[in-house]
């Protein structure tokens, strides 16, 4: 790896004798050969100040403070002033999961600590992270290295073994499960299962139980049959009782129990008294109480159509009723600006929370409200409506996305355009598409090029870019004919359209520009018959 000063580099031989002539050849050629084909890297902070030149094939970024250096087939760490620290042995980085830095090589992945110490060889298959261990493996044998105890552990030929969410380390072999890091690694269970919440759920011959994140019990295996939910909470049963738990670091809490029978189906529990329906459950309790109910339908996260005897139709939701339940109605979808689509007979229209209707049913389809408009279809087209129910535009488009700041992205003949709330498109002229950034620009491409509008649809950068990015406020990296740059959204060139590459730092303030590099190597040869004047 060579570290480049900031002047331009250049090798000058002058030879003052002509046996030296083929020996400073042999190495000027040999410096050329060597170079030819690395690429120069120059960093600029961000007032385009340059800071150094360096020679790296590749730069990555991975983080604020981990920075990668590739030439030819060797990887380094780079230190803060981005010459090589650590040699990270492998050929490419396989993957980076703070804090460590998976390097791939011929003989497999390796791991190394994100300050620079290798933990794991290059030689696994498969390695799991954690915060401060790795699980690797080849076939069936597994390894642990714990980064407190900075030791690799050998754990056997296994069946299976997994990092659970907080931590634990749960083996299987054969039938038998096991938690090698918890109080009593010996221990064999029937079951161990990982979930999203924080409590690994255990099976012994006396029944289930729950386990905390130290691999201690915090519901003792008494439970006949008991299964995750979501979240910290399980569904059980036992000694004729359902139970509704919830899992808690010291001692888990029963939070509902029932000799009624409640049900866990799709993601719904439901209790049932004498044989009919009578109650919505959640986690910890009873979400809905009510009489007269035939089926609840889960439409959504949190979202279910609770359906009664007398035809009613509701919309409820994790805190209660949205719409409460109304007739003459098949289904009802979760809303916006207080309207929610709902169904009647094959067509769509919109109720309020009251389950009154709004607009009446008459669409194949709709969209929510966004900004006071939402999106209608009939037959094969798309047009707009306003909240109270008056035309904005009629169908003539085949696609029309969500309002955001009085701006929506529609479709028409294969070309985008921009819609103001009126329905009016802003382009005469469609994009072949557009796509909305975080920052509320528009990225259009057109006949392959790419260019930029603002956030009220005016052009700021022509569509005249193989692509572009826009990094912050006139700071946009684009590329043309092969090379990229950087200009303002007024088009001034902040850095030249001459580089390969351009990565930029925002938190160490750094832009990296890449090009390729050729030495420049100057000979000068003075033939040994003529002598140097006096003076010279």
């Amino acid at each position: 790896m060579v570290i480049l000063p900031l002047a331009p580099f250049r090798i000058t031989y002058i030879l003052m004798n002509k046996n030296f002539t083929l020996l400073i050849s042999l190495i000027s050629t040999f410096l050329i050969s060597e170079s030819a084909h690395s690429q120069s890297w120059e960093v600029y902070d961000t007032k385009i100040q340059l800071q150094s030149r360096l020679i790296y094939d590749e730069i990555d970024l991975l983080s604020e403070t981990v920075r990668i250096g590739k030439t030819g087939k060797e990887l380094s760490l780079l230190s803060s002033d981005l010459r090589p620290a650590v040699a990270l042995v492998g050929t490419e980085i396989y993957q980076y999961l703070e804090p460590w830095i998976l390097v791939k090589g011929p003989n497999g992945i390796g791991a190394f600590h994100e300050y620079g110490q290798q933990v794991l060889p290059l030689e696994y298959e498969k390695i799991q992270t954690y915060f401060n261990m790795l699980l690797a493996s080849k076939g069936n044998e597994y390894w642990l290295f714990q980064r407190g105890r900075n030791k690799t552990t050998y754990l056997g030929e296994l069946d299976e073994a997994k990092i659970t969410n907080t931590g634990l380390i749960i083996i299987r072999k054969g039938n038998e499960y096991s938690l090698p890091l918890s109080p009593n690694p010996d221990k064999t269970f029937e079951l161990l299962s990982d979930n999203d919440g924080e409590f690994v759920l255990a099976k012994e011959a006396s029944g289930f139980g729950l386990i905390n994140r130290e691999g201690d019990y915090v519901l003792d295996p008494i439970i006949e049959m008991l299964q995750h939910t979501h979240g910290n909470f399980y569904y059980g049963y036992n000694q004729n009782q359902y139970l509704l738990i919830e899992g808690n670091d010291i001692k888990s809490n029963i939070r509902y129990n029932s000799f009624h029978k409640i049900t866990f189906e799709n993601d719904i529990m439901l209790e049932y008294i004498h044989g009919k329906l009578r109650r919505v459950m959640e986690g910890d309790g009873i979400l809905l109480d009510d009489v007269g109910m035939t089926a609840v339908n889960k439409i959504g996260k949190d979202l279910y159509n609770v359906h009664f005897r007398d035809a009613r139709i509701g919309l409820l939701g994790k805190k209660g009723w949205l719409v409460q339940p109304m007739l003459e109605v098949d289904e009802i979808k979760f809303g916006n600006e207080g309207l929610y689509p709902a169904k009647s007979k094959g067509a769509f229209g919109f109720v309020n929370s009251a389950g009154t209707w709004v607009i009446k049913p008459q669409y194949a389809e709709t969209t929510l409200f966004s900004e006071k408009i939402a999106a209608y279809k009939t037959g094969l087209s798309w047009g707009l409506i306003s909240s109270a129910g008056e035309l904005v535009s009629d169908p003539i488009w085949e696609e029309i996305k969500p309002f955001d700041k009085g701006l929506a992205i529609a479709k028409a003949n294969g070309k985008y355009f921009l819609l103001n709330t009126y329905g009016a498109p802003l382009n005469t002229e469609g994009f072949d598409d557009i796509y909305r950034t975080v920052d509320g620009y528009f990225m259009v491409e057109k006949s392959g090029k790419t260019g930029l509008l603002n956030s009220e649809g005016s052009e700021v950068i022509p569509t005249e870019f193989e692509w572009l990015r826009r990094e912050r406020k006139n700071f946009v990296i684009v590329q043309k004919e092969g090379l990229t740059g950087v200009i303002s959204e007024a088009g001034e060139i902040i850095l030249p359209l001459a580089y390969e590459k351009i990565l930029v730092d925002w938190v160490n303030e750094q832009i990296f520009t890449k090009t390729n590099y050729v030495p420049t190597v100057i000979q000068t040869v003075e033939e040994p018959s003529k002598k140097n004047k006096k003076g010279a």
